[in-house]
């Protein structure tokens, strides 16, 4: 044999080097076939993996063996025998069948993995959460690509990702064989003696691994393919079309120096948007971008603009014809790509040319991700002449993933790791419904997990369940439940899709009766009420009063009610539930005064919301001394009808303030109130029959859900985030309000840019900032911010304060704002403003109160094992004096006893992660240039807060990466709402067809009628809760990416030198701190909102 391996010069040596840095699929394989036969070595398995460390020894070689022996020496592998007699079929080389196979092999199993293409192409880049990171660290990932996770974002190409895990799994191992598809399974053809074992049916058919026997299958071989026994469902959400594009990275100082967008979204971001649309024509809902080794953009592209924009030539129903090949222009689908990456960055990545896919062509995709898919189970069990085989599946085929959330590689590796910990239970011997009813157990939290949610110490993490989910049930499925999944003999492949039963209308007991049982209860010994009926006995408004006042004495003076007026009785009524109970009307107060028998339908349906929000109360004859309030399905729409009044009546103080003349403006009190809608049934906007399961309602009008569109732009509208214009009777969205001149947005105007991309190393006026000129005076420092001041003699000031009640809350988070308003602060005297100034730069401790500081935890942005960074505004304390500033503003040394704190967390987290790449020896080759440049320190910053250059940036991008997943979750939630509503609709409609049409139907059959219908309606005010509840966590993100937009440009003015600002600097850091402390203060408030509608529901 040849010399040893460590003598130096072996050429050995050469081959691992070789091996390490191979960039192709099939150079590594080639490599390490060359390595193998080089060394002498034969086997597969762990016996391989000792073979290769023994003979490969050098310094180089052995830093790897120590991380692998690490990770092999964990308990949970026993060794390296806990599998040992377990032989394994992986199905697909992509980042989950990999992870999941280097587990097999650390657990002792031989280990076999098809793939069907030779070589690794996708250069789309994945993001990575922090137990990922740790994950591939531990590995030894930083010893074949050394740039791994060194820029200011975490993320990773496909392709390079690949490399890795293929790398490592042949080092333990793993067999992996290319260009051979996997078609299906062989049943063993043995007798009852368990003679023969399950195969694989491949292609080609005389590929060796044909007598390959098994008795664990792992698929992931994608979304499309899933082995025979396993159903899958779907999620649908209204239509998406995604699109990827990949340029060239040459690496220049002028790309170092472009920074990452981690994400941005149009629901608390419209400014961008709709910037990006005025200048290009081009309409998103979301892009991201990402610096690895391609400038890698996703985007998701509104449809009618693809149609503008000549992406798409023909509009078709059908999705796949609608992006089929011959339906998209490609040349105009790279233009519009290029146009987009080109915008978002500033224009500032210089000659972007397209990456070439393993077509040889342009790498841009378009795709549709309307419908997401998952299986029903994730394993199962197949037996056949007494032989058995387990089937798990990991990756898309398992879930597939919704791309804005970047789950797809941290869910994938969590399944592996799931699918590792079956496969351990089902070697040991453990019976085959209990292996199955576990595995499902853990399937029920997969698709929820988050960083926020799994467990924090991920240096633990192993294929053990426990060490990742926290408070996790291993037999929260039984394995009674699972029998199922136990197949037995020959699988018969139903390719009949089922009919979806989700919205199945069958329902137990009298709904019906029920309703008018409980509102003749209610309404039992009030003077003047006699509940017989839907119809009559509501006409004089009175009962509707008895039944609010029953529950809420507080809202109702039912002796004072004018009975002569039933009208007026019921638009107060109807009023009164909307605001204060957050139940929507569904008939007008014409309708319900006059209730003619076709309006029944329509007050039963508006009954049924009263009887949802109380009937868990006391029963009706024991009046409650203390009011009740909705229960938790109403909470959520109250809170936003609250936020909605109070936002309507700042916008009409603005528009008071703004006109001069006061006749006019008491000519319009006098008219103020619209002529609302005297007909339901017709639509507001489109004039169109609207059925009661269709029909909406806000400032008094009926419409259609779909129609409900700002009169501008055409986006959406939803309860809490619309405006009213009572002049011309138009609704529009919070930017194109038409009485606020700072909405406006001329076609020429810059980008807001999402990530403080050129605001980082430009003035912040380069990107649009709030930069005043001279002539518009300095703001000096605000008190506690109020509502937009009306003056004192002003007619109708008092009539306002009386319509606001105790909404002073709302009213702040009600005013008028952009995505970063441009308004006006208060303008104290140049003088006083000069003394405050003074004093702001005067060292000054900040004291926060115990409820301040719950409030600040729960604007926390970061996880709770992290350290919240220091320049937070969020740390102001609100009540105080004027010339209290936050103390990252005013330098390092203001910190006192807080900042020495919060340095040694940040410290010992550097710390942390510095111990762990101190043990990579090529560390120095993954340095990014990028880091320093993509923050907005400079030099002399940097030298100011050497503790802090990096941590900080990587904590404020992590932040912007959380908000825009919890973004694209919201949005992805709000479009499958909005689905289900439409089907709800049409089965609405039907039953109210039916009816309607009286006409020799049995009453028993129109009762059963009525009771699905009430079903249908319960379901839509289900839909309604948990979209209030979604769009009240939307105002949540607008306030947190107004304030970091904000904090952004703020910071830009005061790191730089006092001497080198000029008064127009000076004045424009004035107005965007007051600009600033208004969100935190808005922030605060909408934080007490929401614990005042909590208690609120717990006392229910």
């Amino acid at each position: 044999m040849s010399a040893p391996a460590d003598e130096p010069g072996n050429p050995a040596h050469a081959i691992f080097e070789r091996f390490l840095r191979a960039r192709e699929c099939q150079e590594v394989l080639g490599c390490f076939g060359e390595l193998c036969q080089r060394l002498g070595l034969q086997g597969n398995g762990l016996q391989l993996y000792h073979g290769l460390k023994d003979s490969l020894n050098y310094w180089s070689a052995k830093a790897l063996w120590s991380k692998l022996d690490k990770k092999a020496g964990h308990k949970d592998y026993n060794q390296g025998t806990a599998c040992a007699s377990t032989k394994c079929l992986v199905v697909g080389a992509g980042p989950c069948g990999l992870r999941a196979a280097i587990e097999l092999a650390l657990l002792g199993a031989r280990v076999v993995l098809l793939e069907k293409r030779d070589s690794f192409s996708r250069n789309n880049v994945l993001h990575l959460w922090p137990f990922t990171i740790h994950d591939l660290r531990a590995l030894g990932a930083k010893k074949f690509y050394g740039r791994f996770c060194t820029g200011t974002l975490d993320h990773i190409s496909i392709r390079q990702l690949q490399l890795i895990l293929l790398k490592v799994a042949l080092l333990l191992g793993v067999e992996v064989h290319i260009n051979v598809h996997f078609k299906g399974l062989v049943p063993p053809t043995g007798k009852a003696g368990g003679q023969g074992g399950w195969r694989a049916v491949l292609q080609p058919g005389s590929s060796p691994l044909s007598h390959y026997e098994f008795d664990v299958l792992i698929s992931a071989g994608g979304g499309k393919f899933v082995p025979e026994g396993f159903k899958r469902k779907e999620t649908r959400g209204k239509l998406a079309i995604g699109i990827t594009t990949n340029f060239i990275n040459r690496h220049s100082q002028a790309e170092v120096e472009v920074a990452e967008i981690s994400g941005v979204a149009r629901i608390y971001n419209q400014k961008f948007f709709q910037n990006l649309y005025n200048k290009t024509g081009i309409d998103l809902e979301n892009i991201v971008y990402y610096k690895d080794d391609t400038h890698y953009f996703v985007m998701t592209a509104k449809k009618q603009s693809l149609l503008k924009k000549g992406v798409i030539l023909q509009d078709k129903a059908d999705i796949e014809s609608l992006l089929s090949p011959e339906n998209v222009n490609q040349d105009a689908l790279l233009s519009y790509a290029k146009e987009a990456a080109n915008f978002s960055t500033n224009y500032r990545l210089p000659d972007l040319e397209f990456a070439v896919n393993h077509r040889d062509l342009p790498d841009v995709d378009v795709f549709d991700f309307t419908c997401m898919t998952r299986s029903e189970n994730a394993a199962l069990v197949r037996e056949h002449n007494g032989t058995r085989v387990l089937l798990g599946l990991v990756g898309d085929c398992l879930v597939e993933p919704f791309w804005p959330l970047g789950t797809g590689v941290a869910r994938g590796f969590l399944a592996a790791f799931d699918a590792a910990w079956m496969v351990r239970r089902w070697a040991a011997g453990t019976p085959p419904l209990e292996v199955l009813a576990e595995r499902e157990s853990i399937y029920q939290l997969l698709s929820q997990t988050s960083p926020d949610n799994t467990n924090k110490n991920i240096s633990q993490y192993s294929i053990d369940p426990a060490t990742r989910y926290p408070n996790i049930n291993l037999q929260a499925i039984k394995a009674s439940q699972v029998r199922d999944l136990y197949l037995v003999g020959m699988v018969e492949v139903d390719h009949k899709r089922k009919s979806d039963n989700r919205l199945s209308t069958a329902v137990s007991g009298d709904t019906y009766e029920e309703l008018l049982s409980w509102c003749q209860a209610s309404t039992a010994g009030y003077h003047g009420v006699a509940v017989t009926d839907f119809t009559t006995s509501w006409t004089s408004g009175l009962a509707l009063c008895a039944l609010i006042h029953r529950f809420r004495p507080d809202l109702v003076d039912f002796d004072s009610l004018d009975r002569q007026d039933p009208i007026r009785t019921h638009q107060m009524m109807l009023d009164t539930a909307e605001q204060e109970l957050g139940i929507q009307p569904v008939l007008s107060s014409t309708e319900m005064a006059t209730m003619a028998e076709p309006d029944r339908l329509g007050l039963i349906t508006y009954l049924s919301q009263f009887y949802e929000a109380f009937k868990t109360s006391p029963e009706a004859e024991e009046v409650s001394k203390k009011p009740l309030s909705p229960r938790g399905t109403r909470g959520a729409i109250l809170f936003l009808s609250k936020l909605q009044k109070s936002r309507n009546l700042t916008h009409k103080r603005v528009q008071d303030s703004a006109q001069k003349d006061s006749e006019a403006k008491r000519s319009r009190r006098d008219t103020e109130l619209p002529a609302r809608g005297e007909s339901s049934d017709a639509c507001y906007f489109c004039g169109r029959r609207v059925y009661i399961l269709e029909r909406a309602s806000a400032e008094g009008r009926f419409f259609h859900r779909g129609c409900f569109q700002c009169r501008q732009c055409g986006a959406t509208l939803r309860l809490g985030d619309y405006t009213f214009d009572e002049e011309d009777g138009h609704f529009y969205c919070s930017l194109h309000y038409p009485n606020l001149p700072s909405m406006d947005l001329p076609r020429d105007e810059p980008p807001a840019l999402p990530d403080g991309d050129a605001a980082a190393t430009h003035p912040p006026s380069d990107a649009g900032s709030p930069c005043v000129s001279p002539e518009e005076g300095a703001p000096g420092l605000p008190q506690p911010l109020q509502a937009a001041p009306q003056p004192a003699g002003e007619p109708g000031a008092v009539e306002d304060a009386a319509d606001a009640g105790n909404m002073e809350k709302q009213e702040l988070l009600a005013q008028p704002q952009g995505d970063v308003m441009e308004e006006e602060g208060p303008r104290p005297d140049p003088q006083g403003a000069a003394v405050e100034g003074e004093e702001s730069r005067s060292r000054r401790k900040i004291i926060l109160t115990p409820l301040e500081k719950l409030s600040l935890s729960t604007l926390n942005l970061t996880s709770g094992a992290e350290p919240e960074p220091p320049p937070k505004p969020a740390r102001l304390r609100l009540q105080a004096a004027p010339e209290v500033l936050p103390a990252p503003w005013r330098g390092q040394d203001a910190w006192e006893e807080e900042e020495i704190a919060v340095e040694e967390a940040l410290e010992k987290s550097d710390s942390e992660e510095e111990e762990e790449e101190e043990e990579e020896e090529e560390e120095e080759e993954g340095t990014d240039l990028g880091i320093m440049a993509e923050s907005c320190l400079d030099l002399g910053e940097e030298e100011k807060y050497p503790t802090w250059k990096r941590t900080l940036t990587r904590r404020a991008r992590e932040a912007q990466m959380k908000r825009f997943c919890k973004a694209q979750a919201i949005q992805r939630r709000l479009e499958e709402i909005e689905v289900t509503f439409r089907e709800l609709e049409q089965q609405g409609i039907k039953l109210e067809k039916l009816l309607r049409d009286e006409e020799g139907t049995l009453a028993d059959q129109k009762t059963q009628w009525m009771n699905q219908l009430l079903y249908l309606v319960q379901k839509k005010n289900s839909l309604m809760s948990e979209e209030s509840d979604l769009m009240i966590t939307v105002q949540e993100l607008k306030l947190e990416e107004q304030q970091w937009q904000l904090d952004q440009k703020l910071r830009c003015y005061m790191n730089r030198e006092e001497s080198l600002k000029t008064p127009e600097d000076r004045a424009a850091e004035q107005k965007i701190l007051v600009q600033l402390l208004d969100v935190v203060n808005k922030r605060n408030v909408l934080i007490h909102m929401q614990e005042e509608k909590r208690l609120s529901e717990l006392q229910a």
